[in-house]
């Protein structure tokens, strides 16, 4: 049987068979997601009623029933019951942990992002108090001159009509 010797064209998507021949890699967040998903699960109070009633129920069944009937009978202290509540007990740990690191990461992150966000506010508000004590210099200044040009102008008109009083011009312009 004869390969297939042709060259896959870039400019068009690949088949669904290049998809199917590569093995699937789980993916870790998925993980990550479904302890997040468990540990808030366990957490509700919906949770803990259901737990009651199921152990409630349980330990009734073994206790009231016929010894025929009972799969978990109380002269063997309830073996199964116990089992079973200790495995849940030992995933349920590990993935609350794994939960809460993750919480721990995320704050973190956003820990940092916001330190990150006081330090653009603290220098955009150092740059905007820098600019308003240039503006009230800049107005400072602006009525500095204004004032400096009114006082210049009085005391040249006072000069002017001092010299045009004075007798020395008088005698010079005399002459």
């Amino acid at each position: 049987m004869a390969r297939s010797t042709r060259q896959p064209s870039l400019d068009a998507p690949r088949g669904r068979s290049g998809m199917l021949q590569r093995t699937p890699q789980p993916s870790s967040d998925r993980f990550g997601r479904f302890s997040e998903a468990f540990a808030r699960a366990m957490g509700t109070s919906g949770f803990l009623i259901g737990m009651t009633i199921f152990v409630a129920v349980w330990l009734a069944w073994n206790i009231f029933m016929p010894p025929q009937l009972q799969f978990d009978p109380a002269a063997t202290n309830f073996t199964l019951l116990t089992l079973i509540l200790s495995l849940q007990a030992s995933y349920a740990a590990p993935l609350i942990l794994l939960a809460q690191n993750r919480q721990d990461d995320r704050d973190r992150v956003q820990i940092e992002q916001d330190r990150q966000r006081a330090e653009r506010n603290l220098a955009d508000t150092e740059y905007l108090a820098r600019e308003v004590v240039a503006l009230r210099m800049a107005v400072n200044d602006f009525a500095d001159q204004v004032l400096t040009r009114d006082v210049l102008r009085s005391e040249l008109r006072a000069m002017l009509d001092k010299l045009e009083s004075s007798p020395e011009v008088e005698d010079g312009a005399a002459r």
